[in-house]
């Protein structure tokens, strides 16, 4: 795929002419579920059938959109001893691309999961600084379909609240209002509880002393600085692979998963069933621990609900686990089981027990850092799933042809062995695609039985 670049810009919020400027220099203090996250950029690819609105008419929306939601226009700001981790409201913008391809996106598509994905995302070489916050590709393909590479950084805002972004962007695009507008009060939503009633073990979970944590792979300290000729040699031997669970097939895993006394939701089930397979494909020793890093979202696990449109990051983490030998001689449902009562315990308690030690001086003094490690390559033999069911990517419509909607969605191209991504079809059929990294010594093994029950 020969992607041309044809213009780089910076777009800059375009407030209403009334209003005026809003006050530059200001600053929006991150709040402890932004410093626990993953300190990198999400990337997510869109594609949309002709006929498409001009890039100008794209370009503009977004200038309007990021008038809304100002963060994603500002830069993140290190805390020091006076000042905590903010994003600096000054209103450097976003990095927009223009680019074409003279094939048609027939040729391509489906697109493969391949380090090709990347060349319809801005690159170093596109200009721009290393900050902004939002960079977006428009790539036109010459039958007139477009494809968006749209990344953002993990510190500013949560996969839902992204998506919430991206579906006012299109609003603002075809000239309508920005709706519902963003819940912007990360700064004051959290304060600990006076006094604080921290009851979990934070420490093990969210957090970690770093000469604690082994990488199991390497069999080195992850705290130390990963070796740059591993990881890449790590890189060469990871693909990442796309799965097609139909409707039917889903179906059936669910009635596999239940019983009489509990049924198990999609999203256990399939889960379950992918972290039994993932296992068994990597052909770990019976009494090795396998652990399963599960996403929750906390919008409407704390209480009272936090609104769905709040802009930033709500994301805590389940930890079910068990030993390899146990997960893949038993059936699904306990899988599914296992998954069902880790979530479960990630409620109301825990959130507010987590902001009270996070907001505490425990991770300074003691120099914890979060287990949220962007710089793993390798997460074997453990698993971490990030479920994109419930978020309105499919919302994003620019008003063009095929209904207006995107005709398909992924995520870009990510080989991290062990991570496992769930987004809705675009095939349309009710069905699950599920993108599993593995080594490529275990993917042959995976592949056979993944349709298995």
């Amino acid at each position: 795929m020969n992607v041309r670049i044809e213009s780089s810009k910076i777009v800059k919020p375009l407030y209403d002419a009334g209003g005026g400027a809003a006050p530059v220099g200001e600053s929006v203090p991150l709040s402890v579920f932004d410093m626990v996250t993953y300190d990198v950029y999400m990337a997510v690819i869109y594609a949309f059938r002709p006929p498409n609105p001009p890039n100008a008419a794209l370009e503009l929306g977004l200038a309007k959109t990021l008038a809304v939601y100002r963060e994603w226009a500002g830069e993140l700001a290190d805390g020091d001893g006076s000042s905590p981790p903010a994003v600096v409201l000054n209103d450097r913008g976003a990095l927009f691309v223009e680019a074409t391809v003279s094939a048609p996106l027939a040729a391509v598509m489906p697109f493969k999961p391949s380090p090709e994905l990347l060349r319809l995302h801005p690159s170093t070489a596109c200009g721009g600084r290393a900050g902004e916050l939002v960079r977006v590709q428009l790539t036109r393909f010459a039958c007139g379909s477009l494809v968006i590479g749209f990344t953002s950084h993990h510190r500013v805002a949560d996969g839902q609240a992204a998506g919430n972004f991206l579906v006012a962007w299109g609003l603002a695009s075809r000239r309508l209002p920005v709706a519902p507008l963003p819940v912007c009060d990360r700064a004051t939503r959290f304060p600990p509880r006076d006094p604080p009633l921290v009851q979990f073990p934070h420490r093990e979970t969210e957090y970690y002393a770093p000469k604690k944590k082994m990488n199991h792979e390497a069999g080195a300290v992850a705290g130390v600085e990963e070796d740059d000729e591993l990881a890449a040699v790590a890189h060469d031997k990871i693909k990442v692979h796309k799965v097609h669970f139909t409707k039917e097939f889903v179906a059936g895993v669910k009635v596999r998963a239940s019983s009489a006394r509990h049924g198990y939701s999609t999203f256990e089930s399939v889960v379950g069933h992918l972290w039994r397979a993932v296992t068994a494909a990597r052909g770990l020793a019976a009494g090795e621990t396998t652990t399963l890093r599960i996403s929750v979202n906390g919008r409407t696990r704390m209480r009272p609900p936090v609104p769905r449109d709040y802009f930033g990051n709500l994301v805590l983490w389940a930890f079910p686990r068990c030993a390899a030998g146990e997960l893949v001689s038993r059936p699904v449902q306990h899988a599914a089981e296992l998954i069902h009562r880790a979530v479960a315990r990630v409620d109301d308690a825990y959130f507010r027990s987590f902001v009270d030690f996070a907001s505490s001086d425990a991770v300074e003094a003691e120099g914890l850092a979060t287990t949220a490690d962007e710089s793993q390559v390798v997460l074997c033999p453990d698993v971490e799933v990030d479920s994109w069911l419930g978020i309105d990517f499919y919302d994003l419509d620019f008003g063009g042809g095929g209904g207006g909607g995107p005709f398909y969605f992924t995520p870009s191209y990510l080989p991290m062995e062990g991570t496992v991504f769930l987004v809705p079809s675009f095939v349309g059929d009710g069905g699950i695609d599920a993108y599993v990294a593995l080594f490529e010594t275990h993917l042959d093994e995976f592949k056979k039985i993944c349709y298995t029950y």
